[in-house]
């Protein structure tokens, strides 16, 4: 990575906002060499504050302060932005396009021919360092920009390479993931709190437990079944809870969430 390396975005909301400060924070670039674009004034306004980043309203001043720009927009609005940046974009300049559902081929299509695009589906924990990311090369881009993406990417946590048509499924996995998991956080805590414990010690608890749940299947390597049998003692507690679980239909209402939120991400690719 260049020694100066300048990086822009088109789309100021949550997600550009995790990860211009996951950046930051892994001292890939510095404040002053990140730009962000909005045409609400609140959301500049925010991720200014909150990467100290420089800030414009127009579109096309980021490719003329970038060479590597990520388009952080709603689906829905992908065609006019890729108009209005239409003629702003050379060769010189990597689109990494972080819009759910929009496949690489509209994308390139939106812009002039030969232009380098990578499709990304990252998630919003890059704030902490902590993402689980994917991504895919378009036609023109180069193995240079895929390991230019994966070192951006890998700075604020997991990155990992997919073809172009599973990243609807990453993004239903893991690009929605966290709000299952924030939703599984609260139910926990809200157990403890019925089981007698004070919210500030089942809230803690309960987050810890995912934390370390988490990195154990990771560190382990071993299956999320192995390193449930190795708590569910035979006529335990656990095995009553996990039973619990089971008889209110968790497993499958999971499934069904990944499954709806990746053909949802299709959807709004087709739009």
């Amino acid at each position: 990575m260049p020694a100066k390396f300048n990086i822009g975005f088109i789309g100021a909301g949550q997600m550009a906002t995790a990860l211009a400060k996951g950046f930051v924070k892994a001292g890939l670039v510095k404040p002053d060499q990140v730009l962000g674009s909005d045409l609400i004034e609140a959301a500049r306004a925010a991720f200014e504050r909150e990467v100290g980043a420089r800030i414009t309203a127009f579109n096309p001043d980021v490719p003329k302060f970038a060479s590597v720009f990520m388009l952080a927009v709603k689906p829905a609005q992908v065609p006019a932005v890729l108009k209005e940046l239409r003629g702003h974009i050379n060769e010189k300049h990597l689109l990494v396009s972080l819009a759910a559902g929009v496949p690489l081929a509209k994308l390139e299509e939106g812009l002039e021919t030969g232009a380098r695009v990578v499709r990304v589906m990252p998630n919003t924990p890059a704030l902490v360092g902590a993402s689980a990311s994917a991504y895919a090369l378009g036609r023109s881009a180069t193995a240079e920009d895929g390991q230019l993406v994966e070192k951006l990417l890998s700075a604020v946590g997991l990155a990992l390479p997919v073809p172009e048509p599973l990243l609807d499924a990453v993004t239903g996995l893991s690009g929605s993931g966290p709000a299952y998991v924030y939703l599984i956080i609260e139910a926990l805590s809200d157990g403890g709190v019925a089981a007698g414990l004070p919210r500030d010690i089942a809230s803690k608890l309960a987050a810890q437990t995912v934390l370390g749940a988490a990195r154990m299947a990771l560190e382990t390597g071993l299956h999320p079944g192995a390193l449930k049998d190795m708590v569910t003692s035979p006529g335990g507690t656990t095995i009553e809870g996990v039973h619990e679980l089971e008889k209110a239909g968790v497993r499958g209402a999971l499934i069904t969430a990944v499954r709806a939120a990746a053909d949802k991400a299709r959807k709004l690719g087709q739009g």
